[in-house]
């Protein structure tokens, strides 16, 4: 019913820049929390920001001082401006939205796009 479609990944050199953005679709009553998470091969899928709706943000330590998140509640969309890149940084970026239903929320996630960060 909600949909989140993702745009900006790529194939970058080190210390270049991408800049990702998700925008939300559908039935939307409220999102709260949106965020990045991103997963490389083998590994877990890890929170990379995440921010509120009163644009309180969260980052990994890793990536602090390099990215930064933002949104435009207006257009439900939000963006990781992601600089100085690094090789460890290579992974499928997803992003995700909490959307209020009722009392709870649910969890929607995009499709994934891939970052990947050449030495």
């Amino acid at each position: 019913q909600v949909q989140l479609v993702e745009s900006g990944g790529g194939l970058v050199q080190a210390g270049e820049s991408l800049r990702l953005s998700c925008a939300a679709s559908g039935k939307i009553s409220s999102i709260t929390t949106m965020g990045w998470y991103r997963q490389a091969p083998g590994q877990q899928r890890d929170v990379v920001a995440a921010i509120s709706r009163s644009n309180s943000t969260n980052y990994l330590d890793s990536v602090k001082g390099r990215f930064t998140i933002s949104r435009d509640n207006a257009k439900n969309t939000v963006y990781l401006q992601m600089n100085s890149l690094k090789p460890e940084d290579t992974a499928v970026y997803y992003c995700n939205a909490r959307v209020v239903r009722g009392f709870g929320y649910l969890e929607v996630w995009g499709q994934g796009t891939l970052v990947t960060v050449s030495s």
